[in-house]
């Protein structure tokens, strides 16, 4: 049964103006529909919620559309339980632009690739759309705990029965929105507590990541790291392996050259997206990583852009039988 609690209202608001580098597409950029729904955010057209811990305070974020793919800005009300400092709001406004790519160039990728016969009709789709990821480091490796070997509906459980236990309910431009607790957050929970959430064997993992970072870990100093460091520090977090520190590198670090891991499900889709290969006889994950070589220091970035058109192609109303086949529910 949910834990019942009453939401903390978040009336100030603070609304400043973002200019993302051209082209831009607010749409494809803040929503990914291929990541799990949690109870921490909210997307519509032109419009995404979401709650963001940032320097011991949790926040209510809205993000709304004002321009276009050539002339873009986004409007981002910034609501607290108070008045805060400029320098809190710059802080905050430099993280945003930070976790999704909004000061990203893509000239030099799209001169390269938009003629690419794979690769071309999905940039030609999705013009503007930049990786984005609105968890910090610590956030990330929490909801990648709850995925580990669980169905989708399992992790969804899994990830809302944590937020309502130590999380945040926050309410804010008429919606109720939970927020994430920060590192530290659950230096008083033990490991049993965490196990009667029915979280398994993954109570563990979650107490062991909330620890090392309580010791001091620093995200924005590893950020300034080069990749050998980043990759070095990120695999003495426990139970972090080089399949972990792949999609990190990507969402987290902004790494776009990287591409050393496929996961058997990712390998079943890539089969069929570019080699056109019945998903249940995949390609190798060796030919695969091989033929995304062609795209060389864009790699990751060229399969983000036919990953999401795959899922932006469901999400408009496309049935995909094979892809349906292929998703746990």
């Amino acid at each position: 049964m949910a834990k019942r609690v009453k939401a903390k209202k978040l009336t100030h608001k603070t609304t400043v103006r973002i200019k993302p580098t051209v082209p831009f597409a607010f749409d494809y950029t803040l929503h990914k529909p291929d990541h799990f729904t949690s109870g921490d955010n909210r997307w519509e057209p032109g419009v995404r919620w979401q709650t963001w811990a940032w320097k011991g305070k949790a926040l209510g974020l809205k993000f709304q559309n004002k321009g276009t793919i050539a002339n873009p800005l986004i409007a981002l009300s910034i609501f607290s339980v108070k008045a805060l400092s400029k320098s809190f709001f710059d802080s905050l406004v430099k993280e945003v632009e930070y976790r999704y790519n909004l000061n990203l160039d893509l000239k030099d990728f799209y001169k390269k690739f938009s003629k690419d016969k794979v690769l071309g009709p999905a940039i030609k789709k999705l013009r503007g759309m930049r990786p984005g990821h609105p968890s910090s480091l610590y956030e990330y490796l929490i909801i990648g705990i709850v995925l580990q070997n669980a169905s989708v509906r399992r992790s969804i459980q899994m990830f809302q029965t944590l937020l309502e236990h130590y999380g945040t309910l926050l309410e804010f431009n008429g919606r109720k929105l939970w927020c994430f607790w920060e590192p530290g957050g659950l230096k008083n929970v033990d490991e049993q507590a965490l196990r009667a959430l029915k979280v398994g064997y993954r109570a563990k993992s979650i107490k062991k990541i909330d620890e090392q970072f309580t010791n001091g870990l620093d995200e924005e100093k590893l950020r300034k790291q080069d990749r050998a460091i980043q990759m070095q520090e990120l695999l003495k977090l426990y139970g972090v392996g080089p399949a972990t520190v792949w999609y990190l590198l990507f969402d987290v670090f902004h790494h776009w050259d990287f591409f050393n891991h496929v996961s058997p499900w990712e390998q079943k889709i890539y089969s069929k997206l570019f080699f056109g290969r019945d998903p249940e006889k995949p390609v190798s994950v060796k030919k695969l990583l091989k033929h995304f070589e062609r795209y060389g220091e864009y790699k990751q970035l060229a399969v983000h852009y036919i990953w999401e058109d795959l899922w932006w192609r469901r999400k408009k109303g496309e049935y995909i039988p094979w892809l349906e086949k292929e998703i746990r529910t």
